[in-house]
């Protein structure tokens, strides 16, 4: 794998304003997205995790420039596109493609499955009605549909159907990247599977990196080569996907490994579970973003906010608590 990065994220930020109770009250931000760092290589997975609320659907969207962003950059192929007016960016936007989290409301009910594959073509090609009519039967066959479903609405497939048209929509101009946000955790268990394996299925044929967001662990295992750890905003723990499962570094890490079900009832295993709501992301207390919910939070947790720092070239954690090579932690619920 090529070790330029397709796309890198530079201390990114994305605050939304709070409205003012009052005329004399502080300016208050949410801070989404608040200092993140990334790289994505050619033909890779990175995989983003974490809680609802914790700022996963907000970065995909800012990298897509879908949502504006407060601060930092955001490059592709060394092209900065933050930099970029919305005009300049349309040539770039075949190449970063996005998948909606519900298919259903991210295709026009108005029109048939052969106008909405169509239109990337109509607005990015010069292909003639013919070619493109062609072009969308090839789609169709190449996410496991029927060619000749192009002239049905959306109301006529099933979720995981309706999904399938978004892939085939997102790659019709063979992009370099797909951003998925959580495009399975709308689908049924037995539907699930099918689309992530559709989705590694063309991306090793098209060689595409994909971004893929999402709260499952194990959903997030089977489809990426890295994993990075969301909480509250910033990115707590990364690590390639065995490494994250063989040795987590981060409590918060960990507990959603235990949260993950075992389909083996013979395999008995102490859970911990996590304690808790997710704090508010509007002007969040000083030190450890994770601290009001960490067992093993100390006065330096609630005064410092660690940084993410290496521990080999495989793996990086941003907290105060180091552990031995093997993951063990020294803490009141280590098993």
């Amino acid at each position: 794998m090529p070790n330029e990065p397709l796309l890198e994220i530079k201390n990114l930020k994305k605050y939304f304003p709070v409205k003012k109770s009052s005329l004399f009250d502080k300016r208050r931000y949410l801070m989404a997205v608040d200092d993140i760092n990334l790289k994505i290589r050619p033909g890779e997975t990175l995989g983003i995790v974490g809680e609802s609320g914790c700022g996963k659907s907000t970065l995909a969207k800012t990298i897509a420039r879908l949502y504006e962003h407060t601060s930092g950059q955001i490059f592709f192929k060394n092209t900065e596109i933050t930099l970029l007016s919305q005009k300049q960016l349309q040539p770039l936007r075949p190449k970063i493609q996005y998948i909606f989290q519900d298919p259903y409301e991210s295709l026009n009910p108005r029109h048939t499955v052969a106008n909405i594959l169509e239109e990337p073509f109509i607005i990015h090609t010069d292909l003639s009605p013919l070619e493109r009519k062609i072009e969308v039967k090839n789609l169709l066959e190449k996410v496991g549909l029927a060619p000749d479903s192009d002239q049905k609405y959306p109301n006529e497939f099933s979720g995981g159907q309706r999904q399938r048209i978004g892939i085939a929509r997102a790659i019709a101009l063979k992009p370099e990247i797909l951003i998925c946000d959580e495009p399975v955790s709308a689908l049924d268990v037995s539907v699930q599977s099918q689309i992530i394996n559709l989705l590694i299925a063309l991306q090793q044929e098209l060689n595409i990196a994909i971004l893929f967001i999402a709260h499952d662990l194990a959903v997030v295992k089977h489809i990426s080569d890295r994993i990075a750890v969301m909480y509250l905003g910033k990115i707590v723990e990364s690590a390639t996907s065995d490494e994250l499962f063989k040795t987590p570094r981060h409590p918060y890490t960990q507990f959603l490994l235990d949260a993950i079900p075992n389909p083996n009832p013979a395999i008995k295993r102490v859970k911990r579970r996590i304690q808790g709501e997710l704090p508010s992301p509007i002007d969040p207390a000083p030190g450890c973003r994770f601290q009001s919910r960490c067992p093993m939070a100390t006065d330096q947790c609630k005064s410092l906010l660690p940084e993410l720092l290496s521990l080999s070239d495989k793996h990086s954690v941003a907290c105060h608590h180091q552990v031995d090579s093997v993951g063990n932690w020294s803490s009141p619920w280590a098993s």
